[in-house]
């Protein structure tokens, strides 16, 4: 009998295959690290074979622990949303590197699209701003600066990862969901719209090189059975950051999601009605089940994790990732350093591309554990920032669920409670994303008779944080870090 859910969740340092019982219960999980390369400054690489490889493998390996393709009711993908993939359709080989979504390289052809007016109408159509982060903006680039994709004419395919895994496991099926395309800078994300030739002619993106639009439980395809021994459905695809709300249970409107992962995002649902914000926050496509269409209002914040792999690996400060919370607790308080992680620019609510990052407060007293504290503590600052642009928008928190990487740190997840003020909640399974994308993976196989009743199913229990700072300390601490995020914003 087919009882058991695959998920397959590339992310943007590994690719990760999970095993899932239908109720949801973590059967098993493989990884593989994926290599990140930075050709120049700003410039962020993956190799789209190395991605195709490792998700081959891992998804080997699990099912396997399955017991055979025939075990396995349904496949669930999700993905790094914003990056990049071009291929040839009759090879299916890549033709480029894939273009991360951390790449900054198109900011100049987004700063003049911003220079010539048309932010607002890019704005009103995709619920986005113009900046070098989606996809539309890397596509562009890629089709006025690498000519093997213009000389590759109709054989080039373009799409975001999730895309592209779905053609490789079909076998040439070409076709991405609602959630990811709501990233591209490409769709009008409102009612049923689809790619919208006014923004695909204004990013130079030919309409006949993207895929097609499904939902997001649709049952997009199934695998080719040379691949895994049988053919197994492909029922359910989302965004990371859309599939870590959905495994959240943040269905209903103003509930809201954090994940700390390589980056930071904060998703607040907003029901069927798109959302509109006045603050610089983006509009997007939760979920769509079948022709109905869920929003969300996000904040994205793109370094969270990645300052914490930095200071391990690009400083030495670090033994492991782990060694951060200890350290922030062997010290009494951040010592007046602060940590502003503009490493890869700003996001939300700044949308500052050319922003660098900013160590600032050091003195002879301070050390690597004011650092390591400094590091953990912007990620409340930035989502303090975040709260108050989605109140300025209507959306008041009132609680916080958390989940990624970083959420499994206790004194961060207290810190973020205590600096927002609000209760914060981190469910014991933190791959809420792997989840989330299992969810609509068993909806769409018909294992459930839609989304939230798989989510109220397949959710797990969790522990909660309460605000313990006192206001006045809480208060000190954000002027501390407005200072400092100043000086960085000039």
């Amino acid at each position: 009998m087919a009882e058991k859910i695959i998920v397959i969740d590339e992310g943007t340092t590994s690719t990760r295959t999970m095993l899932f019982g239908v109720d949801g219960t973590p059967l098993g999980s493989a990884q593989r690290e994926i290599r990140q390369h930075y050709p120049a400054p700003g410039l962020v690489e993956h190799d789209a074979a190395e991605i195709w490889e490792a998700t081959l493998a891992c998804t080997h390996e699990m099912i396997a622990q399955a017991g055979g393709a025939d075990r396995v009711a349904a496949i669930g993908i999700t993905n790094q949303r914003e990056t990049v993939v071009f291929w040839d359709r009759a090879t299916g080989e890549p033709l480029a590197p894939a273009i991360v979504w951390q790449d900054r390289r198109s900011a100049a052809d987004c700063a003049a699209l911003k220079e010539a007016g048309h932010e607002a109408m890019a704005q009103a159509r995709s619920g986005l701003l113009l900046d070098p982060y989606f996809s539309g903006t890397k596509i562009g680039w890629a089709l006025k600066n690498w000519p093997q994709l213009r000389e590759a004419g109709d054989r080039l395919a373009v799409g975001t990862v999730e895309s592209w895994l779905v053609f490789r496991l079909t076998g040439g099926v070409h076709v991405t969901d609602a959630s990811n395309a709501s990233r591209t800078l490409l769709m009008d994300i409102n009612g049923q719209g689809g790619w919208d030739g006014e923004l695909c002619d204004l990013l130079g993106v030919p309409m006949k090189l993207l895929p097609e639009i499904a939902g997001c439980t649709t049952r997009v395809g199934t695998t080719d059975p040379a691949l895994f021994g049988g053919a197994i459905p492909i029922c359910g695809m989302a965004g990371d950051q859309q599939a870590a709300t959905i495994g959240q249970a943040c269905l209903s409107q103003g509930q809201t999601k954090a994940t700390f992962g390589t980056g930071a995002f904060i998703l607040s649902a907003s029901g069927t009605a798109r959302p509109v914000s006045n603050n610089r926050l983006l509009a997007t496509v939760l979920v769509q089940e079948g022709d109905v269409r869920s929003y969300a209002l996000e904040g994205s914040v793109f370094v969270a994790g990645s300052l914490i792999k930095w200071l391990r690996d690009g400083l030495g400060l670090l033994a492991n990732a782990g060694e951060s919370e200890g350290l922030a607790r062997s010290v009494a308080d951040n010592g007046g350093v602060y940590l502003v992680p503009a490493l890869t620019g700003l996001g939300a609510p700044h949308w500052r591309p050319d922003a660098l990052g900013a160590l600032s407060g050091l003195s002879f007293a301070s050390t690597k554990a004011h650092v390591a504290r400094a590091a953990l503590e912007a990620q409340a600052y930035q989502a303090h920032d975040l709260k108050s642009a989605f109140a300025a928008d209507g959306v008041d928190w009132a609680e916080v669920r958390i989940d990624g990487g970083m959420a499994a740190n206790d004194w961060m997840a207290q810190d973020l409670a205590d600096m927002l003020g609000i209760t914060v909640e981190r469910p014991d399974f933190v791959e809420s994303t792997a989840l989330g994308a299992a969810m609509l993976a068993a909806t769409g196989a018909g294992l459930y008779p839609d989304l939230a009743n798989a989510a109220k199913a397949m959710r797990g229990t969790a522990t909660r944080f309460t605000p313990a700072l006192d206001a006045g300390k809480r208060k000190t601490r954000l002027a501390g870090w407005q200072s400092a995020l100043a000086k960085v914003l000039g």
